[in-house]
């Protein structure tokens, strides 16, 4: 835990810690500004950035005062620990993508190890920026196809998600390697497979992306095989209109589609989408589609199988209430 230490006044050699001696003796002003530091590193795995401290009101003098006397520490380029140096690899990993800039996001084999994927940190790390950012220490990725949505947080680093992950990754794996991570990334809590089926929709081109989807099946997968012909059949027994099953629609892959009412049903189970990430995905996934002019409907099986007739009437009641209107 970081520790404000004693206020004393430096040798004449030393310069001050804000530059005006002044602030040197407000007691009171030193510890609020440590508390700050400490605040803002406690989110970032004990780090914090250079432009962090400017915005602190600490100018170059103090933030080299602070290395001096050992309570800053430099990772990379412009980041620092606080208090102690930054010793385990979540805290370097986390520098590494604060080093990097708004929109890094730690990517690639760094990316497998915080989602759990890979046992061992491979050195340097790996970030992936938007931009032309290069740091001395760290492996930098740019990309031109990453999007908002395919990155997230994980232990308090911003990351690739899990399906974005295997993607960057899958060029670099033999076919055993890769079936072997795409294994471990679904039996884990943060990813499904129709997220990751998703992700290769969005870049069916990217390198990699036809050998994941010859692994999942995305074509006909045994959940996907399962409801592309139970819920038409359903659709059919009362009397609902048929749909489009599997479409894809800006980055996504719909469940079912009444494409006149424009009306998407998706069809829920609890181990797909449980979680935090699926939860946050979700919600997010239902937004694009209503800014695209779509309400979505979410079902489960568990209702459809245990009480079909009540969700066929309430889901007829959604097409009728968005058919179109006649002229």
């Amino acid at each position: 835990m970081y520790m404000t230490p004693a206020v004393r006044r430096p040798d004449p050699q030393t310069p001050w810690p804000l530059g005006r001696t002044d602030d040197y003796f407000n007691v009171s002003s030193q510890a609020a500004v440590d508390r700050a530091i400490a605040e803002v590193a406690a989110r970032q795995n004990g780090n914090i950035t250079r432009q962090q401290l400017y915005a602190l009101g600490l100018d170059d003098n103090a933030i080299a005062y602070r290395i001096r006397v050992g309570r800053l520490y430099r990772v990379f380029r412009g980041v620092y620990s606080v208090g102690t140096p930054a010793i385990t690899p979540y805290q370097r990993a986390a520098a590494a993508v604060l080093a990097c800039g708004p929109g890094a996001a730690l990517s690639h084999s760094s990316a497998m190890t915080l989602w759990g994927y890979w046992r061992q940190w491979d050195t340097p790390f790996e970030v992936t920026v938007v931009g032309d950012r290069r740091t001395n220490g760290i492996r930098v990725h740019r990309s031109t196809t990453l999007r908002r949505r395919e990155i997230t947080t994980q232990l308090g680093i911003r990351v690739t998600t899990p399906a974005r992950t295997l993607l960057d990754m899958a060029p670099r794996l033999k076919d055993k390697a890769l079936k072997r991570a795409v294994k471990n990334a679904l039996n884990s809590p943060w990813l499904t497979e129709d997220q990751l089926a998703e992700t290769l929709a969005r870049h069916p081109t990217g390198p990699g992306a036809k050998r994941i989807a010859n692994l999942i099946g995305r074509e006909g997968t045994p959940e996907r095989a399962g409801w592309e012909d139970e819920f038409p059949a359903f659709c059919s027994k009362y009397g609902l209109p048929t749909p489009i099953m599997g479409q894809p629609f800006h980055g996504y892959i719909l469940d079912a589609l009444f494409p006149a009412e424009k009306v998407i049903v998706e069809l829920d189970g609890w181990d797909f989408h449980k979680g935090k990430i699926a939860f946050e995905d979700d919600r997010e996934r239902d937004a694009e589609m209503l800014a695209h002019g779509h309400v979505t409907v979410r079902m489960t099986w568990e209702r459809i199988h245990g009480r079909p007739r009540r969700e066929a009437e309430r889901l007829m009641a959604i097409l009728i209430a968005h058919a179109p209107k006649a002229a």
